[in-house]
Parts: structure tokens; C-alpha cells; sequence
């Protein structure tokens, strides 16, 4: 779908929603950590590469906008357990906590009221299935790490449709894949005697690519260990399925002849969370496009049912404070991104060993650092004395949970883009909210991560919550 086209199909939804029925196919996308500042540093960057000013994400072209606000029922910051059941399920639980109010009471879903109601269902992300976004749908536990037991939780939910990482939670040491169960229990032989088509490892990846759905049939989908790669590794682009893809074949499967009552289709964009935790700014910008490719996927359905479909784009809230713009400075010099070829997190920890000169050489190569200021060099020198211990005080503060010479590497790259962070953790500010299509224009407005709930839940006649 062009530019001009979302502005078209903008304009009949705005004139003639006012008689609108209950959709028939909803796709719920979550940007995981996408605040307002990734969003539009990935819009940025975006034109900036394809030298056009005028190019917009496809998530920003939807007609309907809001804003919501994210905190949980024990903090003005919340974790993704908790902002997850609350766009799930339309309630406020605390931190840490999955499909439960703070008191222990087992809470109703959005897509749990979809199949009850006969709509197929599908649940996408691009981490773990077991992470806490997607476990958020279908799981109560009081406990977002126990993802063997959540891994039990989504074999006997239903779900047609279940496609993303984290294998590991599902097969047991026997199968000669790397496994975190703590039991024998084989999840993948569970799945498939309850009637599934299962899609196991990165070796399985070109078969779903291949497969051809048939009506009646159930897909599971783990195509990496624990998440997706992000989408920046060039490897990842052959290893697993794109988000975007797994929404196409998700479609193709959940919209098959006969399925009378349609869809509900909920999509993480997981590893935007990640990489802003990480402080990688490329990798958080590619990985904000790979889910913006995903909702163009859901948009060129919406082109051929436009009286049916709702497509609604929220947040779970913003990770690392992402600045665009700090000190004395009036510019972003993105195109410095563009030298970047591999992310912090997956590709850069625990790359340096000791070797300085080899180091120095490596990113370089990988990120195009190969004309280091005295500041830039003495941010990497500093990292390299904590990474070699001659550090004995490092402040956590400076460089969070992760290997201080890759964090010495992010800070120079958003530095060079003029990008900083205020965080390693989340942040309590607003996050946008986009929708097009059936009573899109219900979600426009200023409203809590709750209310995003709800206002789905009543267009689609369902009951959620306690």
C-alpha cells in the first residue's frame, strides 16, 4: 500500500464510520518500549535514507491518533507483565505479574474472548512466545520468569496461530536442542497430538516460508532458542521469518475460506524494548521498521477489507529514555547509523577478550569507528579498564547490566547522532496510540494503557478483566 492510498482509505474512514459494525479481523500491534522518540527517530532515519522528507512510517499514516499513559498498580513505571495484561485485559496488576489482578484473581483476555466468541487467533512476536507481552494473552502467573510453566500455558490455550522465539521452553534435553525445562516434558509432541503444524529451530524456517495453510489446521511457530535475532544482524534476514512475515502467513492461515466470525491477531514488536535497554540506537530503529513492514502487511489486507478490519498500533510503554537532541547541540546526524552493521546486545558483548588493538579493529569494521575523537576514545578506553578490572569502582549507573566495552560502543554511536539515554530501564512517560478502520476513531484521544483495552473490548462486544 502506497502513501497515497493509506491518505484515500484515511479519508472514506473519517467520512463514513459513523454507521460501522463490530469488526470481523483485528490485528492489535505492541511496540515493545516504542515511545514517541523511536517512532520518530525511525521516521527520521527512514527518510533520510531513502532521501525523501516526506515519507512517513506506515504506523504514523493512520488517521486515528492518541496518547496513553502506562504505569502499573505498584509503580508510576511499569514492567511488560504488567502493561501487557493491562492492554490485554483492560486492569492495572503489579510489576512482575501476568493475567492477575494484585489480589490473585484470574483476569479475561481480549484474544482469550475472541476464541471464546469462534474468531480464529493468533499471537506473533518476535521475542520469546513465553516473554511477557505475549504471555500477557493467554497466561496467569504471578511470576513473568517462569516461562516453563507459561511455555504449558500456551500448549492447551487454543491459539490457532503462535509464531516467534524461545523454543527452548517447549522441548525437553533429549531432543538435542538447547532446553530450559527443568523436566522431561516434551511441549513440541504435546502441541502436535493436540493438532498442530510445528515449525521447530532456524532449521525449520524455510519449510514455513514453503508451507501452504489448509483450513482446519493450527500452527506453532519457535524458530530460535530465545528471541528472534534482531532485525539489524544481516544473518537474521535468512535464519527466522520477519516479523513481517509471520504476519503474512498468520493472515493467510487466520483468513482462510470458511472462517465465518474472522480474526483477532495480536503483534509484538519485542526487540525494541531490548534494544533500547542495551542503549543501541540502530538496533532499535531497525528493529521499530521491521515492525512498521509488519503493519504495511496488515494495511494491504485492510486495502481489500476496509468495512471489516481494525488495525490498532499501541506501546507498552518507552524503554531507556531515548533523547533526541542533548546539550548544546540543534542537529541529529543520523547518517551515522547507517555505518552500523551489527547490534550491541546479540553481536558486540563479550567480543572484546583482552585484545585491544583486535577490538578496536572489529568495530571499525562493524560500525564504522574507525576515526575515533580523544572524547570517543577515551569513553572506549574507559570501558575497556572496567572490562579488564582495572576499574575496581565501575558505576553500574554508567554502563547497567551489560558488558561495559559494548556499552562504551552504543554511547558512541548516539553520541556521533547526537542520541542520549537516560535509562537502562523503562521510563513513565506517554506513548502513541494509532488505529484505522471499524470505529478506529474510538481510540483517538488521551486515555490509559486500561482504556486501550476496554475500548476494544466494547467495540467488539466482549467482557474482559475480573
Amino acid at each position: 500500500m502506497n502513501q497515497g492510498q493509506i491518505v484515500l482509505l484515511s479519508s472514506l474512514l473519517l467520512a463514513g464510520t459513523a454507521q460501522a459494525a463490530t469488526p470481523k479481523y483485528v490485528f492489535y500491534f505492541i511496540g515493545d518500549g516504542m515511545g514517541a522518540a523511536q517512532r520518530q527517530v525511525a521516521e527520521y532515519y527512514l527518510q533520510q535514507q531513502k532521501k525523501d522528507p516526506a515519507l512517513r512510517l506506515a504506523m504514523d499514516t493512520l488517521p486515528v491518533t492518541g496518547i496513553t499513559t502506562t504505569h502499573s498498580a505498584d509503580s508510576l513505571i511499569t514492567d511488560s507483565a504488567a502493561a501487557g495484561t493491562a492492554l490485554a485485559a483492560g486492569v492495572k496488576t503489579n510489576n512482575g505479574v501476568i493475567g492477575l489482578l494484585p489480589d490473585g484473581t484470574k483476569v479475561t483476555t481480549l484474544l482469550e474472548q475472541a476464541r471464546d466468541h469462534g474468531m480464529k487467533t493468533g499471537i506473533i512476536t518476535s521475542t520469546r512466545l513465553t516473554h511477557a507481552t505475549p504471555a500477557s494473552f493467554i497466561s496467569k502467573n504471578p511470576d513473568r520468569d517462569d516461562e516453563n510453566a507459561i511455555a504449558e500455558e500456551f500448549v492447551a490455550s487454543g491459539v490457532d496461530y503462535m509464531a516467534g522465539g524461545g523454543y527452548r521452553h517447549f522441548i525437553n534435553k533429549a531432543s538435542g536442542l538447547k532446553s530450559k525445562r527443568r523436566d522431561d516434558k516434551d511441549l513440541v509432541t504435546a502441541l502436535t497430538k493436540a493438532g498442530y503444524t510445528t515449525f521447530i529451530s532456524e532449521k525449520s524456517t524455510q519449510n514455513f516460508m514453503h508451507y501452504q495453510p489448509k483450513a482446519g489446521e493450527k500452527v506453532f511457530g519457535a524458530f530460535s532458542a530465545s528471541h528472534l535475532p534482531y532485525s539489524l544482524d544481516e544473518a537474521s534476514k535468512q535464519a527466522t521469518p520477519s516479523l513481517a512475515q509471520l504476519v503474512d502467513k498468520g493472515i493467510s492461515l487466520l483468513s482462510l475460506e470458511g472462517n465465518k466470525k474472522g480474526f483477532f491477531m495480536m503483534v509484538e514488536g519485542g526487540r525494541i524494548d531490548h534494544a533500547g535497554h542495551a542503549h543501541d540506537v540502530a538496533a532499535n530503529i531497525d528493529d521499530t521498521l521491521a515492525m512498521d513492514n509488519a503493519v504495511k502487511t496488515a494495511l494491504t489486507f485492510y486495502q481489500k477489507h476496509p468495512k471489516e478490519t481494525l488495525i490498532v498500533v499501541a506501546a507498552d510503554h518507552e524503554t531507556g529514555g531515548m533523547g533526541l537532541g542533548f546539550g548544546k547541540n540543534y542537529y541529529l546526524k543520523l547518517d551515522q547509523l547507517a555505518k552500523v552493521k551489527q547490534s550491541i546486545e546479540d553481536k558486540t558483548q563479550k567480543i572484546y577478550t583482552g585484545d585491544r588493538a583486535a577490538f578496536y579493529t572489529t568495530i571499525g569494521q562493524q560500525f564504522g569507528l574507525t576515526d575515533l575523537s580523544a572524547n570517543e576514545k577515551k569513553i572506549i578506553e574507559q570501558a575497556l579498564d572496567v572490562a579488564d578490572k582495572k576499574d575496581l569502582t565501575p558505576d553500574e549507573n554508567q554502563w547497567g547490566e551489560y558488558d561495559p566495552a559494548a556499552i562504551g560502543v552504543a554511547h558512541v554511536i548516539s553520541q556521533r547522532a547526537n542520541i542520549y539515554w537516560t535509562t537502562y530501564a523503562h521510563t513513565g512517560v506517554q506513548v502513541p496510540l494509532s488505529a484505522i478502520g471499524v470505529e478506529a476513531q474510538q481510540f483517538g484521544g488521551f486515555k490509559d494503557n486500561t482504556e486501550v483495552a476496554k475500548t476494544m473490548a466494547k467495540i467488539m462486544k466482549f467482557n474482559i478483566g475480573a
